[in-house]
């Protein structure tokens, strides 16, 4: 397994729930502890992990179902680790702002769709909006409330799975992949450090760095980074949350996640590229102009960012058995939390062969 974050993680583990020996493969896993130290900008670290799956705003198609089937998988997984000593931080319910006409229409749509498949969205008037303390965005006209999507604190996630695979088998290696080559057993894994790693499949989860390894290989699969950027912010004392929120807000594509007793994590997926641009930050911070007065007091505690791998012309996440025992799990773009389950079971099923048996015998 080449890449160990939450995508990386989420299929390490579930292979090794289902008895499969995993060697999980990232230079900043740390031989010493084997815990992760990140830097700044590792993309899952930085995420801020809404998970929107029955508000998405199609009904059918594969974006659809690995939605729903991930946002059932979690489900499962908070258990699972709850009942192993590693519970997960999870906040449920999801707010979606209406600001303009036309998306108060298409959420109306939506809600009437959605409660026929017998979901359970809901629409929120403005007089609804107006009863939340601290206040809301004043343009809002309407939001789509969505209670069992939510938010799930990504560190605590990384920091489980990670801890429960190694309890059960789980193997890790604080090295980068140089090179992957075919070998008459499966392939071979070259590492930067100079080792050479045997193994039946190799599973690709490294983001844009995927790219690099495959080329050689005759699989180009062209990834950009797309850097978002998030703040953590102490509320004013007069803005506490005195009318508590449902969930997170999301306004314009902008992430609001009320952290009680008075604090907010504020954070989007903005910008192409590797560097920071600092109109888009200023942008973040006043909610595109629309940041109720609390929040333009709130005080900025810390700053954070992370790069999100985006597949170019192909439909995010990559999840492609490009040949036999050669994986590739990656591009989830803005939705690797949401998604880890599910790519986890895919990863799962495609090394288990359709009769549900690994595809060569140990």
């Amino acid at each position: 397994m080449i890449g160990a974050g939450l995508v990386g993680r989420a299929c390490a583990w579930q292979l090794v729930q289902r008895g499969h020996q995993v060697l999980l493969l990232d230079p900043l896993l740390l031989a010493s502890d084997r815990r992760c130290d990140p830097p700044p900008d590792t993309g899952s670290w930085a995420a801020l992990g809404v998970l929107m799956a029955q508000m998405f705003h199609r009904s059918s198609g594969r974006a659809w179902r690995l939605r729903q089937r991930s946002l059932e998988l979690w489900g499962q997984w908070r258990q699972q680790l709850a009942e192993r000593g590693q519970p997960l931080p999870w906040r449920p319910g999801l707010l979606l702002l209406a600001s303009s006409p036309d998306e108060l229409e298409r959420q109306q749509r939506l809600v009437t769709e959605r409660q026929a498949m017998g979901l359970p969205l809901e629409l929120w008037s403005r007089e609804q909006l107006a009863d939340l303390a601290p206040a809301v965005p004043a343009a809002a006209l309407g939001g789509l409330f969505s209670p069992q999507d939510g938010q799930l604190d990504p560190a605590p996630v990384l920091e489980a799975l990670l801890r429960d695979g190694l309890e059960r088998g789980l193997q890790t290696c604080c090295d980068a992949a140089a090179r992957l080559e075919r070998s008459p057993a499966g392939w071979t894994v070259q590492t930067r450090g100079g080792q050479t790693l045997q193994a039946e499949a190799v599973v690709l989860c490294a983001g844009v760095a995927s790219a690099a390894l495959l080329e050689p290989l005759g699989h180009p699969r062209a990834l950009e980074p797309v850097l978002g950027q998030a703040l953590e912010l102490a509320l004013p004392p007069t803005s506490r949350w005195n009318t508590p929120w449902p969930g997170a807000v999301v306004w314009q594509g902008l992430n609001l996640v009320p952290r009680p007793p008075n604090r907010l994590w504020l954070g989007a997926t903005l910008e192409p590229g590797d560097h920071p641009d600092p109109t888009a930050l200023a942008a973040l911070r006043t909610l595109g102009g629309s940041a109720p007065t609390w929040l333009q007091q709130a005080e900025v505690l810390r700053q954070w960012q992370g790069h999100r791998p985006h597949p170019i012309g192909r439909p995010a996440p990559l999840l492609e058995h490009l040949e036999p025992g050669l994986l590739l799990a990656s591009g989830h773009y803005r939705n690797g939390v949401l998604l880890a389950p599910a790519t986890a079971e895919w990863v799962a099923n495609q090394l288990e062969g359709p009769a549900g048996a690994p595809l060569t015998k140990p």
